[in-house]
C-alpha cells in the first residue's frame, strides 16, 4: 500500500525547494502534494513513487515527519461532505494527520488521508459517498 509523509518544514524561503531537490537527486517522483504554512513552521503531505527511499531521505536530513498508509475515500460533494466524514473520524478517536485531494467525479471528491489509526478509520474511509 502506498505511503502519504507529512513532513514538517521550516517556514522560510527554500525549505520545499531543499525537500524537493533531496528527493529528485534520489530519483524520487512525486505523486501528489500539498502542504501550508503558518507562522515560523509549516507542513508539506506528499506521496511519490518509492516510499522506501523518500523515508531514508527523510531521516539522513533530519526531517519530523508522519509516514502512514495512504488510505483512499471517496467524499459527498456537496456543503457538509468533509465535516460528516471528520466527524466519523473524530467519534471513533481516529486523529487526521492529513489528507491529500486527487480531484472531483460526478458526485464525489477523493482524497487520501493518513490517520493515526489506519485500521479504525479504514471502514469509514473506505465507504462510498460519506
Amino acid at each position: 500500500m502506498a505511503k502519504q509523509f507529512v513532513v514538517q518544514l521550516k517556514n522560510e524561503p527554500g525549505a520545499m525547494a531543499t525537500l524537493a531537490e533531496a528527493l529528485a537527486e534520489r530519483g524520487v517522483d512525486l505523486r501528489a502534494i500539498g502542504g501550508g504554512s503558518m507562522g515560523d513552521s509549516g507542513h508539506v503531505i506528499m506521496t511519490t513513487a518509492d516510499d522506501e527511499t523518500t523515508a531514508a531521505i527523510l531521516d539522513e536530513r533530519g526531517y519530523t515527519y508522519i509516514e502512514g498508509e495512504a488510505i483512499l475515500a471517496e467524499v459527498d460533494d456537496r456543503p457538509g461532505g468533509m465535516a460528516r466524514l471528520a466527524r466519523e473520524l473524530a467519534d471513533a478517536g481516529v486523529n487526521i494527520y492529513g489528507h491529500l485531494f486527487l480531484g472531483r467525479w460526478g458526485d464525489s471528491a477523493t482524497f487520501t488521508f493518513v490517520v493515526d489509526d489506519a485500521e479504525k478509520a479504514r471502514p469509514i474511509l473506505e465507504r462510498k459517498g460519506t
